[in-house]
């Protein structure tokens, strides 16, 4: 007897018509299939450092990992040696002082923290404040779990920072969290202590808790700042931050956030149901690299990226871009020419008659769709190949 097949019948859960496939991930297939043509692109598209950690950070790795005891289950909250690690780091960089058993939670990176942090905070159908232009997982994240978005504006002519009277004519009434970050990505826009204390003002008087994500602050910039700086902070903000960008650590999968106890408390409900912890010579030799010495930081987070930086500028300038010298980060933002009619027609003419990508504005909102960023992850030889290959279009 012939069985009928009901595999059409099948359809995915309807949460996913609310999101795409992220922009890199297709754009990365693309490439690929350039590649295999042998057209070579240059890739200026992802904030992915192609640096290696220090070389006492893989040692630890490598060694600890040979020992026979410590390949089991790890605790969700981290182990010690780690949180001590993490808060003698922002003690050291940041002057903050976070208790390591009760104020720090490490994570397997920010994307998971985003899922914990609104799991743990935001109930479907309630608001969430996305930055526009801003980090596309603060958006598809809260979709998945149902929130509301709510954006609100970052514009250039404002410095990249919130407007604080527009923010305070909306109906804030249903809204849970608020996700900010400073050192800025997009845009490069440095964080600043009057920011910081604007934003702890505005979460305490509406009951907001203010997430600010701060990867970027050791790359070209000099003085790290984080918004725990400002007293009275923890109690109504969480910080993320991230060794992939700061210690060449990005595939380790290495975060960290920091808060009150009892934020902390909560987002470890979430986490504890949902994964396991590291591998603990991950942990190990994490811990490792949080003591990295400040010359370590200089040559990698300074002097490399500086470079870099120049001769992005120099694409910049040969596309037409006019561009903040200011910025911080491993990004360069620049508004494109008014002859083009979208970042999109100008990135993809450069990828498909130049073969360098690099990212459109419009993938982080439509405050973003006149400008471009290029990544400074990439060599000083394949950034001098990209700028010829882009004069030779122009």
């Amino acid at each position: 007897m012939k069985k009928e097949n009901h595999t059409s019948d099948i359809r995915p859960a309807d949460r996913l018509s609310h999101v795409n496939e992220y922009y890199f991930s297709r754009k990365l297939k693309e490439i690929a299939r350039m590649n295999a043509e042998g057209r070579n692109v240059i890739s200026l598209g992802i904030g992915s450092p192609d640096m290696p950690p220090s070389e006492e950070t893989v040692r630890v790795l490598c060694e600890t990992a040979q020992r026979p005891d410590v390949h089991g289950y790890q605790p969700t909250i981290g182990i010690p040696e780690l949180r001590r690690a993490m808060a003698g780091w922002y003690k050291r960089f940041y002057h903050v002082d976070l208790n390591p058993d009760t104020e720090i939670q490490p994570l397997i990176g920010s994307k998971e923290g985003i899922l914990h942090v609104t799991l743990a905070f935001v109930n479907p159908g309630e608001r969430v404040l996305v930055p526009n232009p801003g980090y596309p997982t603060y958006t598809s994240l809260s979709r998945l779990l149902g929130c509301e978005i709510v954006n609100y504006n970052l514009r250039e002519d404002n410095g990249w920072q919130p407007d604080f009277e527009e923010l305070e004519q909306m109906d804030l009434s249903r809204v849970r969290l608020m996700w900010t970050n400073y050192p800025n990505m997009p845009t490069g826009a440095n964080a600043t202590l009057p920011l910081y204390e604007k934003l702890v003002d505005f979460a305490r008087r509406h009951g907001i808790v203010v997430v600010n994500d701060n990867p970027y602050s050791f790359i070209l910039n000099d003085r790290p700042l984080s918004i725990l700086n400002i007293p009275g902070a923890k109690e109504c903000c969480i910080e993320f931050n991230s060794m992939s960008k700061s210690h060449n650590m990005p595939g380790w999968r290495v975060g960290m956030l920091a808060t009150t106890p009892r934020f902390v408390e909560w987002i470890v409900k979430v986490k504890s149901n949902i994964d396991s912890g590291t591998f603990r010579p991950m942990q190990l030799a994490a811990a490792q690299a949080y003591s990295n010495s400040d010359e370590w930081h200089e040559q990698m987070n300074r002097t490399l990226y500086r470079q870099r930086r120049h001769t992005a500028e120099q694409i910049m300038q040969t596309l037409g871009c006019s561009y903040n010298p200011n910025q911080v980060g491993m990004f360069l933002w620049g508004r494109i020419p008014d002859a083009y009619r979208d970042a999109e027609e100008l990135t993809e003419k450069v990828l498909h008659e130049a073969n360098v990508f690099i990212t459109p504005g419009f993938i982080f909102g439509s405050n973003g769709a006149r400008y471009v960023r290029i990544s400074l992850c990439a060599k000083d030889d394949k950034l001098e190949e990209a700028l010829r290959r882009i004069k030779a279009i122009m």
